[in-house]
């Protein structure tokens, strides 16, 4: 797709919309040797990823980029791209980020899940013509894995260990034929072989072990690759302030966000995040960089729609209850917990606003 098949209105256009004129500008400058069927070389697509101030390309991935050179390194070989980690530590972006500097498109993704279904993987069919005409490559309808092969993309396998075994092994013969088999039709049409260029980035959350675990051969076809979370305060704020402040400008929120209410909100999704030594007790859900942004934006809007200013510490509270209480309602008890405790002790006008504002939890 080009960039004019997309709307302007779109709430979150594909990494190669968003970033299309940097795309093109690593495209004009790129002289090193690409992997065949690669949109750019390693190099260009590492900085599309990690940022070029020369020319002016952003850091997209606040992470580390040895991560990013290890998986770029993998899709240039015939093994898959297995992304793990905690929920919220941008998997999902990671791979949309890197399908869209290998081969220009991001958007060729299987969303996995209960329901998802063989046919939403490789391919199925448009039924009126294929009782009219009978089976023949108008009547088939490609998914996404077909299409990759076809076309010599690279396709995004979303929580690939959400979806029943069962599916899961359809991709055993794809990623080691490297062929899509269409029992249907004859001849030549009966088989797509991938172009160079094709390879699978897949996506599990590490809470999600035994749901459906991956069996012994088809983690063989894949390198694994761990996302961790930010380690580093200060980037982590740098991180939750870019990123909500263009949700709030998207929003139309015509404050940005303070600087102090969200460093108040940082350093206590760290703390409920990491528990341990006296500070507070670690919740069971997950309280992540993008938990920590989503709120961001939840306190922007409430205090410019509801007062017409930047969100206040007081905001956090009334945002966090929906983050906290997610999986147990222990972690409701702990975050009143840290907010009567931990919030008290600590120094700054928006800690004792944190602090006063406790009894708007609810329960």
């Amino acid at each position: 797709m080009s960039d004019t098949d997309f709307p302007d209105d779109l709430q979150r256009p594909p990494a190669e919309v968003r970033f299309a004129d940097e795309l093109a500008r690593l495209r004009e400058s790129d002289r090193a040797h690409r992997p065949p069927g690669w949109a750019l070389s390693l190099d260009a697509a590492r900085r599309f990823v990690v940022g070029d101030d020369k020319l002016g390309v952003s850091r997209k991935f606040v992470g580390d980029p040895s991560l990013v050179d290890r998986s770029l390194v993998t899709l240039a070989t015939s093994r898959g791209l297995m992304l793990v980690g905690e929920p919220g530590t941008a998997k999902s972006l990671l791979s949309e980020l890197i399908a869209a500097a290998v081969c220009g498109e991001s958007t060729l993704t299987i969303q996995g899940g209960a329901a998802t279904t063989e046919d939403q993987i490789k391919y199925s069919w448009n039924y009126a013509l294929l009782v009219a005409e009978g089976p023949s490559p108008r009547s088939l309808v490609p998914a996404p894995m077909l299409r990759g092969m076809a076309e010599g993309k690279v396709v995004r396998f979303e929580e690939i260990t959400r979806c029943p075994l069962e599916v899961q092994d359809c991709m055993l013969s794809l990623l080691s034929e490297r062929v899509v088999a269409v029992p249907e039709l004859i001849g030549r049409d009966s088989m797509v072989f991938a172009k160079a260029g094709f390879n699978v980035i897949a996506t599990a959350n590490t809470r999600d072990r035994g749901v459906n675990e991956m069996s012994a051969a088809l983690k063989r076809r894949f390198n694994f690759e761990t996302v961790f979370p930010i380690a580093d305060l200060r980037t982590e704020l740098e991180l939750v302030e870019q990123e909500s402040a263009k949700l709030l400008e998207r929003s139309g929120v015509g404050v940005p966000p303070r600087r102090d209410v969200l460093e108040v909100l940082v350093r206590t999704f760290r703390d409920l995040r990491e528990g341990g030594s006296g500070q507070a007790d670690r919740l069971s859900t997950v309280m992540s960089t993008a938990e920590a942004v989503s709120v961001a934006h939840a306190v922007g809007l409430r205090g410019w729609y509801l007062r017409g200013e930047a969100g206040t510490a007081a905001d956090v509270v009334e945002c966090l209850a929906g983050t906290a209480a997610k999986d147990s309602p222990d972690d409701l008890a702990k975050l009143r917990r840290y907010l009567e405790q931990q919030a008290g002790r600590r120094k700054g006008e928006q800690w004792s606003e944190l602090h006063r504002a406790r009894h708007l939890l609810p329960g």
